[in-house]
């Protein structure tokens, strides 16, 4: 990884991401059995939405989202990653004896300490060897893992990675209706709690290893990041709840995404990419951002409707979505804003 700079030693990126010699062998997702409609969202919050003079069909016309899936009773976001995670561990034909490398990208976890990758280690069966962390960067975290993971490919001191990652949205959106039945809840209060109930829970995995020993795998480029921290209020949660300034953040992030297009034109040409694969959030957002980079809108695929926001798993569950569609040589750009606010491109040949 390299950081381009000005002559005064500013950066103009944050950073600039090149690899020559590292694939994305697999990619794999596992998702919930039960579905919630946003119907089914509304009809408990028939109360608060009456009480408010708020009309129905809110999540479906304004967010555009249908149905999510939530995890039934003996089903678990943890479970799942470890399902995912083998599942691609056994279409890249690598066995867990020779991952050097787990990330967690998961923005759910059930506890502090310690972190979910060493539950997730354990139940890969991954040797002793094996390095394993978390890595957080709200929704972005699943591609800042795969951009470490290749990195650490790259420098010879991995061999294979496994980038992970395993959403639960029960608990917060749980949380956020019975606020929101609340006698003091407003109308400022409820929409500021809105992005809370268009989120979705799922889970996936990718396998990560040297494109000269795999020459089937998909070739990951590189690409750029980019940061505007000074919005690192617009977007705040936990499982108590997620509390948004849509308007502000939805500004921000386009600003920055923007910015972070035209800085990577002079070295990228991705203005006619066979797929962009963005972070899926609502029909909002995916809008703005086709308009804004200028995007061909069939190359950009949804899945929001079906799944809503699950996160940082929203880009590899989209991706696995389309592989069947992929041809090889096709170009493949992953993007996305994550709260903070951060914005990051990566670029896959297919």
């Amino acid at each position: 990884m390299r950081e381009r700079r000005k002559g005064d030693g500013a950066t103009t990126g944050n950073a600039t991401s090149r690899f020559s010699n590292v694939s994305l062998l697999s990619v794999a997702s596992t998702l919930p059995s039960r579905v919630t409609t946003s119907e089914d969202i509304e009809t408990r919050l028939a109360s608060a939405l009456s009480r408010l003079k708020l009309p129905g069909g809110l999540l479906q016309r304004v967010a555009g989202v249908l149905e999510r899936r939530n995890w039934a009773p003996g089903e678990s976001s943890d479970d799942a990653a470890e399902s995912a995670g083998r599942r691609a561990l056994a279409e890249a034909g690598v066995s867990p004896g020779q991952v050097g490398l787990l990330v967690n990208t998961s923005v759910t976890r059930k506890h502090l300490e310690p972190s979910v990758a060493v539950r997730l280690h354990h139940g890969l069966g991954l040797p002793s060897s094996a390095i394993n962390f978390d890595i957080t960067n709200a929704c972005l975290g699943f591609v800042s893992g795969m951009n470490l993971a290749a990195n650490m490919i790259e420098s010879g001191q991995i061999d294979y990675a496994v980038v992970i990652n395993g959403e639960d949205a029960d608990e917060i959106q749980v949380n956020t209706i019975e606020r929101l039945l609340r006698e003091d809840a407003d109308r400022d209060g409820f929409m500021s709690e809105f992005a809370s109930l268009t989120l979705g829970s799922g889970a996936a995995a990718a396998v990560l290893g040297r494109a000269d020993e795999h020459p089937g795998g998909h070739r990951i480029l590189g690409g750029v990041t980019r940061a505007a921290t000074q919005f690192h209020g617009l977007c705040v949660g936990s499982v108590d709840g997620m509390f948004t300034d849509a308007k502000a953040l939805l500004k921000g992030g386009l600003d920055l995404v923007v910015s972070a297009w035209k800085e990577a034109s002079a070295e990228w040409n991705w203005s006619s990419m066979d797929r962009y694969i963005t972070h899926q959030v609502s029909s909002v957002h995916t809008n703005a951002i086709i308009k804004a980079a200028r995007l061909d809108r069939g190359r950009v695929p949804v899945t929001f409707p079906r799944f809503g926001n699950v996160g940082p798993a929203s880009i590899p569950i989209t991706l696995v979505e389309e592989q069947a569609t992929l041809a090889k040589g096709d170009r493949v750009l992953l993007m996305g804003v994550g709260s903070g606010l951060n914005t990051a491109m990566m670029e896959i040949a297919w």
